[in-house]
């Protein structure tokens, strides 16, 4: 009896282990599976990435073309309107640890184009994370100013952050923007397209 006992619990711990063998394998696919989903969506969500890295790899695709970047080199204006420029001027001034500079300047246009009844609102969130003495992203203006565009901001019209936006623009194209100029990611972007180009 009790080898019969022992020999069907012999039967039961091998019917168990294949079982988990089968189990196993039914998850080892399934992590396979899943493992191979998450990386078509972890490519899928690269290349975006990898194509901007690579930014001309196709000279009729490229989403930038030499003439706009030479063009940048002509004013901190004609770089802050196009949106490429505004991303990499903002990667640089990343690099610079400046970045609230052109953050600043973006929260102002988007600012103006504002309608009245929310102004209130978007002026205080540009005051708190920019303006004030104390904020996360203090940009460099002096006190007067500070001072002057704390009370515009309590009584705000679509003209309230222009003078500091006007000072930080100032800042900016004349400290940042030449060495922008000069730098590798410029010159490198530069040279790259024109590169692509003469292909």
């Amino acid at each position: 009896m009790p080898g019969f006992f022992f020999s069907h619990s012999n039967m039961t711990e091998l019917n168990g282990k294949e079982d988990c063998k089968l189990a196993e394998g039914k998850v080892h696919k399934k992590k396979q599976k899943a493992f191979g989903a998450d990386l078509k969506s972890y490519l899928k969500c690269m290349v975006p990435h990898i194509e901007s890295g690579i930014k001309a790899s196709n000279s009729r695709n490229a989403m930038l073309s030499a003439e706009e970047v030479i063009q940048w080199s002509q004013s901190l204006e004609k770089l802050l309107a196009s949106q490429s420029g505004q991303g990499v001027f903002r990667e640089f001034l990343k690099s610079e640890f400046s970045e609230e500079n052109i953050e600043f300047w973006l929260a102002c246009e988007d600012y103006k184009k504002t309608k009245s009844d929310h102004l209130h609102g978007k002026a205080e969130r540009i005051y708190e994370e920019f303006v004030q003495s104390d904020a996360i992203k203090q940009i460099n203006i002096d006190y007067q100013m500070r001072e002057a565009t704390a009370k515009k901001a309590q009584d705000p019209t679509h003209s309230s952050f222009d003078e500091a936006q006007k000072t930080v623009y100032i800042l900016m194209e004349r400290d940042s923007y030449p060495r922008f100029l000069k730098s590798k990611s410029y010159l490198n972007l530069l040279n790259q397209l024109q590169t692509n180009t003469s292909k």
